[in-house]
C-alpha cells in the first residue's frame, strides 16, 4: 500500500484521480505486479490469442508478472498441444488445466492458487485490453490494498470482431449502464 504522505505529495484524492488518469506521469512508478488469470473452455483459437496478445502487448512489463491461462477441461484439439507449443514462446504465460469441468468460479480459484503476484486480475477469454488498461487499476489498489476495482468493459462485436469504445463517464453496473444498454 502507498503511504498517505506519498498520495498527498502526488496530489491524489478520489475526486481528482479520474481527471489525472490521462495526464503524463500520472501513476506512481512502484505499482504492484499482477497475475492476470484468464479462464477458458473450448474458446476459439483466434479469440484466445487476441486476448493473450492484447494483455502482453498493452501491459507495462514491469507490472505484468504472469498470465495464467486456466483450461476448464476443453476438448478442442487446438487447445491441447498446439496451445502448449504456441505459448511456450512467451515466458510470462502459463497454462493450468482442470482434470474435469469446474465452471468459471472454481476455474478462477484454481488460477488464483497458481498465481504468484500480490494482485490478481481476472479477465474473460474473449476480451481485448487497450493501451493504459492496467495502470489505473493497479494505482487504485496501490493507494488502498483493500480496494476491489473493475474496469469499464468495452465491447468486441460477436458478428464482426470490431472493437467498440465504451464511454466511462457514466456510472456502470456490471456490463450495463443505468439505461440497461450493454
Amino acid at each position: 500500500m502507498i503511504r498517505k504522505e506519498d498520495r498527498e505529495a502526488k496530489g491524489d484524492d478520489d475526486v481528482g484521480f479520474m481527471v489525472r488518469c490521462k495526464a503524463p506521469n500520472r501513476f506512481l512508478d512502484n505499482l504492484p505486479e499482477t497475475s492476470v488469470i484468464v479462464c477458458f473452455h473450448n474458446e476459439a483459437w483466434s479469440v484466445l490469442l487476441r486476448t493473450v496478445h492484447s494483455i502482453l502487448d498493452r501491459s507495462p512489463p514491469q507490472f505484468l508478472k504472469e498470465i495464467i491461462l486456466v483450461d476448464d477441461n476443453s476438448d478442442m484439439p487446438h487447445l491441447m498441444q498446439q496451445l502448449e507449443d504456441y505459448m511456450a514462446q512467451y515466458p510470462k504465460v502459463r497454462i493450468v488445466r482442470a482434470p474435469k469441468r469446474e465452471g468459471l468460479i472454481r476455474a478462477r480459484l484454481m488460477g488464483a492458487r497458481h498465481a504468484t503476484a500480490p494482485v490478481l486480475t481476472f479477465l474473460d477469454s474473449h476480451c481485448e485490453c487497450t493501451t493504459g488498461w492496467l495502470e489505473p487499476l493497479l494505482a487504485r489498489i496501490a493507494y488502498n490494498s483493500q480496494t476491489v476495482v473493475c474496469p469499464v468493459i468495452d465491447v468486441v462485436s460477436d458478428d464482426t470482431l470490431e472493437y467498440h469504445y465504451r464511454d466511462s463517464s457514466g456510472v456502470n453496473v456490471g456490463g450495463f449502464d443505468w439505461s440497461l444498454q450493454v
